[in-house]
């Protein structure tokens, strides 16, 4: 279990040094990437794939913006998952224990902000020496090294240790606890597509919402025929639109070169 551990804990190492600083903003660190690798250490990819997607849908509209302490949705992914695949739990459980868990690990990590933010006079005199190298080092040491430290010791503990012990608890857990952590689960999901509507919602598109779920519910029809219908309206949307702003700019410079024309007719009398 202590090897798992380790290797969990590496994975999360890796994945938190190249999303932000080497790749990009939360482009690997999200539940439907990690998942599956989690799953693929551990030797059951198919519940990580599960797991992964799922989990993105519970995720997808929550967002680090300004000062905001949302879960940690990579944190929350490689326990729930690796936890779901070491005790043979149902997915179900998982998924109801991730968003708990990742809110927990965001405020723990919360906790350490003030500690990082006492160091900026450290690092202003550093930068005032004008010694870039010495201060892109040191900066990169702390980054990849030191930042993320203390999460990596309660993950490696969580997964080492915490396993057994999710194990016996969740045996001793009675029936009707357990069907509550599913249907707990599956409500997640759909509160997880709630937020991120709720960003993008519009009167002016909110027709296309009930389109698609008439489509789904009652047409019975696949994911991929709905999204090729809906690409096709968004294209004719998108020419049709094209064409009343050409149109309208027309519509206004020709009352422009009119009046140009008279100006010069004025100038040649």
């Amino acid at each position: 279990m202590v090897q798992k551990a380790l290797i969990i804990t590496l994975v999360y190492w890796v994945f938190y040094v190249l999303d932000p600083y080497i790749v990009s903003w939360q482009c690997l660190n999200r539940p439907i990437v990690v998942a599956p690798i989690i799953g693929l250490v551990l030797g059951d990819m198919h519940t990580g794939i599960i797991m992964g997607a799922s989990l993105e849908a519970i995720f997808m509209g929550i967002s680090a913006i300004g000062g905001s302490i949302p879960a940690d949705c990579l944190s929350a992914t490689i326990i729930a998952v690796s936890s779901t695949i070491l005790t043979g739990s149902d997915v179900e459980v998982g998924l109801a224990l991730a968003l708990p868990i990742g809110t927990l690990i965001a405020q723990f990590s919360a906790m350490f902000a003030p500690l990082w933010a006492s160091l900026s006079a450290y690092w202003e005199k550093l930068a005032a020496k004008g010694d870039m190298k010495k201060f892109t080092i040191q900066n990169l040491l702390f980054t990849i090294f030191v930042m993320p430290l203390p999460v990596v010791i309660v993950m490696f503990f969580a997964v080492s240790y915490g396993v057994d012990g999710l194990n016996a608890a969740l045996a001793a857990m009675p029936a009707w606890v357990m069907t509550g952590l599913s249907a707990a689960s599956s409500m997640m999901v759909a509160v997880g597509f709630a937020i991120l509507a709720s960003m993008i919602w519009s009167n002016e598109v909110a027709i296309f919402f009930f389109v698609g779920y008439v489509l789904a519910s009652y047409c019975k029809l696949e994911s991929v025929p709905i999204a090729i219908i809906g690409t096709a309206i968004a294209i004719t949307m998108f020419f049709g639109e094209k064409r009343y702003i050409d149109l309208k700019n027309n519509m206004a410079k020709e009352p422009a070169e009119a009046s140009n024309s008279a100006d010069d007719e004025e100038d040649f009398f």
